[in-house]
Parts: C-alpha cells; structure tokens; sequence
C-alpha cells in the first residue's frame, strides 16, 4: 500500500535519493546535474532549431561571458557561474513570469539546493555578493543573446528586458543548438576540469 506522507524526494541516476525539502550534499553528484540540465529546455522550449536550447548548454555560455568579463577570477568563482542554475536539474527552469506567480516559495526550495550544492562541490553556501553580481550580469548578456539569436526577440526588445551587452564580450560567440548527449558531455567535461583544478 503507498504511503500517504508525500513524497519529497527524487531518485537521481546516480542511485542518489535527493530530498528537496532537505537537500545534502551527500546526496548530489555532478554527474546528475549534467543529465538533467541537459534534458530541462529553457524558454519554455520556445526556441528556434531541432533541439531544444537546454539550461547546460546556457550555463555553459555564462561560464564563458563570466570567464570574459573576469579573465582573472579564481577558478572556484569559474565554477559557480557554471552552477548557477544546478537546482534547476531537479526543479526545472521557470520563466520569469511564472516565478512571478508561484511566489516565494520557488526562491525558497532553490536557494536551499544551492547551498547543498556549492557545499557538495566545495564554494561557500551563499556566494559573496559582488561575484554573485558579476554571475548575474554574466546571465543577463546570455538572455540577451539566447533572446536574439533563437527565441525571436528583436535587439531592441531584448535590450530593454535584459540591458544590451558590449560588443566585445559577446564577440564571435554563436548559439548552435547540439543534441542533450553533446552538452551533457561538455558541461561534465568542464566541471570536472574546475574541480580538478580546486583539488
């Protein structure tokens, strides 16, 4: 007979049981992030091609404008601009608006998978402001040109939502749109590169 307690937890994978009401550390493995960012489409799937532009393969571009924009920031700051949307491999990408609509409660669960997290991969629970500044700033050009490029906003229309970026930083920087397993790969590759290099 089921239980009647609801269920709070998701198998991973991996074998791990993450609890989202209580995340630990314990129970979070890059390996699980990968996947799931890999398969969780951002826009709400509204963008143009024959994949779904996915929230690894737009983590991985905020690591890159981060890297850019702070060429000589720490590699655990490189990291955490790389896991800046990790909660979303269990929760899913809200669109802005709708986070609006469910309230607090979102921002609650996701800070708390945050901090088991960046505790898991060694960065602080909570990241000093001024890097989690520049990790937004990083996130609002990547919106900008995901806006552009794939999700039929024009330059004008962009910029008043997401702030026009400077030319140079997003220079030679193209949206192609891979299959899961390819960006799965690659944003593996590049955290356990970053957690190499912290060891």
């Amino acid at each position: 007979m089921p239980s009647k307690t609801p269920r709070a937890w998701q198998r991973m994978l991996s074998g791990r049981r993450l609890d989202l009401l209580d995340p630990t550390p314990v129970d979070i493995e890059i390996e699980d992030i990968a996947h799931g960012l890999a398969f969780v489409a951002r826009w709400n799937g509204q963008t143009m091609g024959d994949f779904a532009y996915s929230v690894a393969e737009h983590s991985l571009l905020v690591e890159t404008l981060f890297s850019r924009m702070n060429p000589d920031a720490p590699v655990k700051w490189k990291l955490a601009a790389l896991l800046h949307d990790a909660p979303e491999y269990v929760i899913g990408d809200m669109i802005s608006p709708v986070k609006v609509a469910v309230g607090p409660e979102y921002e609650d669960l996701d800070k708390r998978l945050m901090s088991a997290i960046h505790i898991r991969f060694g960065l602080p629970a909570a990241l000093p402001k001024t890097i989690k500044a520049k990790i937004k700033r990083a996130d609002q050009i990547s919106a900008w040109m995901e806006a552009v490029q794939i999700a039929g906003f024009s330059e004008t229309e962009a910029s008043k939502v997401f702030g026009r970026p400077k030319p140079d930083v997003i220079a030679n920087l193209d949206i192609i749109l891979r299959p899961p397993l390819e960006v799965r790969a690659d944003y593996n590759a590049r955290c356990t590169k970053f957690l190499a290099a912290l060891d």
